[in-house]
């Protein structure tokens, strides 16, 4: 496929996610990026246009030895660890952002992490 192609179908998917998802203070908005080596979520209050809570597989050096690759055990890691800051900022409930991913895979294993760690979609 064409590469000009394949990012303008990669932004109409985006655009049709963002069109029913919106942020709020009380409900932020949980967006989740994955290049190929790193992940990147955030927490975005949309009405203000303020990102509240921000985690990397990048910036993230726990002392412990978990993995934080852009893969399926490196997403379930750190959507734990998300969770955890998410809570610890006073925020439990969100509105899940998947981008222009499919939710299934990575994206399904940092969702599901998340909310076992007690963050509420």
């Amino acid at each position: 496929m064409d590469p000009i192609r394949k990012i303008a179908l990669a932004q109409k998917r985006r655009w049709r996610v963002r069109a029913r998802v919106n942020g709020t203070a009380e409900r932020p908005r949980l967006s989740v990026h994955f290049s190929n080596k790193h992940i990147y979520a955030q927490c975005i209050d949309d009405e203000k246009a303020v990102t509240l809570v921000a985690s990397t597989s990048l910036g993230a050096k726990e002392p412990s030895k978990v993995s934080l690759r852009a893969n399926v055990s490196g997403a379930k890691n750190l959507g734990d660890i998300f969770a955890q800051k998410t809570i610890a900022a006073g925020i439990r409930r969100v509105v899940f952002d998947r981008g222009a991913r499919r939710y299934h895979g990575c994206v399904r294993a940092f969702a599901d992490a998340a909310r076992a760690a007690g963050l509420e979609f």
